[in-house]
């Protein structure tokens, strides 16, 4: 029997993948990649009676390969807060899905896991900007002082390592660093003494100064529309610039767009904090869009549409 981890290589799909290895160890193959690399059962080579586990990637893009391992006769189990797709979800799939907006997916396997590492489920939430809900998970832990600033220092530069569309772009590789965790096992530790977590962390930091300087490019009654140009910086941080957007202007939704080398965009959208919907539904009309209601994506905006989606943006969130 061979056992499959498949997961999204951000805070929230590693810091899962972490806690279930740490409660139920075992060797794994991996497959994983940058965060809007979510098509990954399709690379699970897994056969009868194999157990592939799948975290933090949504199964409506994963549909079809989940169906044929199923029919291959492997095992399957699903841990995921994205829209999920139309229909009933697959014949004998074990899942664990919840779309609703304040929920990640490191929050639901620490519910399947009875907290039993809830530290990790507070990094997964501080990753996706579950600000409040990080907080809430993090009250039943006996931390100490300083504790909390270095859980949501860890989660961003979790998310901020992965969120280039190019594996390149990472400073550390998903893969190697979800290993890493689990042998360190202690998030506080990593933080205080990994070189890694150093090396990424200094990168998060001079990248954000970086984009604090870019100015919006088109301000609407209810949302602002950033562009970026096309570099590896650029694409790193724009997650975690987007939580810096949020949470500064809570009643507000906005979009940040990378500039690609064929000359589209690609698009992050955040729904307001005072009102986590419908960014998946805004981005699923743009053909190749997707998400959670709260946060999702457009990998790719030709030019010529860029003043449709910011329109669309703009009907879909008017004035607070």
């Amino acid at each position: 029997m061979a056992y499959f981890d498949a997961f999204n290589g951000d805070a929230d799909g590693i810091s899962s993948l972490v806690q279930l290895r740490l409660t139920h160890p075992l060797d794994s193959v991996l497959v994983t990649g940058t965060k809007r690399d979510i098509r990954l059962v399709e690379r699970v080579a897994a056969s009868a009676g194999d157990s592939v586990t799948v975290l933090d990637v949504s199964l409506a893009a994963n549909r079809e390969p989940i169906e044929r391992l199923i029919a291959r006769g492997a095992i399957v189990e699903y841990f995921d807060h994205h829209y999920a797709g139309d229909g009933p979800l697959p014949a004998q799939l074990v899942a664990h899905i919840d779309t609703s907006p304040g929920v990640c997916t490191g929050m639901l396997v620490d519910r399947h896991l009875a907290g039993r590492q809830r530290i990790w489920a507070v990094v997964a939430a501080f990753g996706d900007n579950l600000i409040d809900e990080a907080f809430e998970l993090a009250a039943s832990l006996p931390l100490l002082s300083g504790a909390l600033d270095a859980l949501k220092d860890l989660g961003d530069c979790m998310t901020y390592n992965s969120y280039s569309d190019r594996i390149e772009d990472a400073l550390v590789r998903p893969d190697e660093l979800a290993r890493t965790l689990v042998r360190c096992a202690d998030p506080l530790r990593f933080v205080a003494a990994d070189a890694a977590y150093a090396a990424i962390d200094e990168a998060r930091r001079r990248d954000l100064a970086l984009a604090r300087q870019a100015r919006p490019a088109d301000v609407l009654p209810g949302a602002l529309v950033y562009v970026l140009p096309n570099a590896p910086w650029t694409r790193r941080v724009r997650g975690i610039f987007g939580n810096e957007i949020a949470n500064a202007h809570p009643r507000l939704a906005h979009a940040v767009l990378t500039m690609r080398d064929d000359g589209a965009y690609e698009v992050s959208v955040r729904a307001p904090r005072a009102r986590p919907l419908g960014a998946d539904a805004l981005c699923r009309g743009f053909g190749n869009g997707g998400g959670r209601a709260a946060a999702a994506g457009i990998d790719r905006l030709p030019p010529l549409q860029y003043r449709e989606f910011v329109d669309c943006l703009g009907r879909a969130y008017p004035a607070a």
